[in-house]
């Protein structure tokens, strides 16, 4: 991915009476949030 950090999550498409239509790629680049240090949270 060019050096690039990435975290990839499928889901589940259905329509309104749950029935499969296939599947969602989402690919998400995560070096920003790899590099955060210390306590950068929000919550303890």
């Amino acid at each position: 991915m060019g050096g690039k950090y990435v975290y990839i999550r499928y889901f589940a498409v259905r329509d309104k009476d749950g029935e499969y239509l296939g599947t969602l790629e989402v690919t998400q680049d995560i070096a920003p949030i790899k590099a955060l240090e210390g306590e950068k949270r929000l919550m303890s």
